[in-house]
């Protein structure tokens, strides 16, 4: 992931304010003009003259011909310090989310090809292992469009466990209790050999 990178004149910016917060330079004070602190950062005067104006903008200092660079507030000094620094703080939950999201993805990915492995063998295990998944599409007309998964009462009703919906082309993994049943969905549950018999009537009733 790349790395925000701070503009040379914001980061001069930041390096001045703290300087004055720190006192080095005193309100009332001039400091260098553009050519010195130009030589001293090492940069352009173009570079500092952006980053003087980011200074007048918030107030930290004055700037007109004849007079020089003033320092004029210590407070907005400080209050522009502290809000870049929350800007950081920002990037790094940004961070964070991402890795968070990357992780999830991988997990889903995982998950994915499991319950893919699980469907290749379904057609051969489908009356000797309770864990390999029944597939029933909800036609229309079923009277349980609509409803979700928990209001159905589907496994006090029929003994099976929705573990995965497919839907339009693509395959929801653990819908829980809350997903809505659709017409055209095909409902992936598990269950004993006489789940499907029991699935079949009550979508039927």
């Amino acid at each position: 992931m790349l790395k925000t990178q701070i503009p040379t004149y914001e980061r001069i910016a930041i390096d001045l304010a703290n300087r004055i917060y720190d006192g080095k330079f005193k309100v009332g004070e001039k400091i260098h003009g553009r050519s010195t602190l130009a030589s001293e950062y090492k940069v352009s005067p173009e570079t500092v003259r952006r980053a003087i104006k980011i200074l007048e903008d918030v107030e930290i200092v004055q700037s007109t011909k004849g007079s020089g660079i003033v320092i004029s507030s210590r407070e907005n000094a400080y209050k522009y310090i502290h809000r870049f620094s929350n800007l950081e703080s920002i990037k790094d939950l940004e961070k964070q989310m991402n890795s968070l999201i990357s992780a999830r993805d991988k997990l889903d990915e995982e998950l994915f090809e499991t319950l893919r492995k699980i469907m290749d063998y379904s057609g051969k295990l489908r009356h000797t292992n309770p864990l390999a998944p029944i597939e029933v599409e909800i036609f229309p007309g079923c009277i349980h469009i609509g409803k979700t998964i928990s209001e159905t009462k589907f496994w006090q009703n029929t003994g099976g466990t929705v573990i995965g919906m497919k839907r339009k082309g693509e395959i929801i993994i653990s819908p829980g209790p809350y997903a809505s049943i659709l017409e055209g969905d095909v409902l992936l549950i598990i269950g004993d050999d006489k789940t499907y018999d029991r699935v079949l009537h009550f979508l039927e009733d």
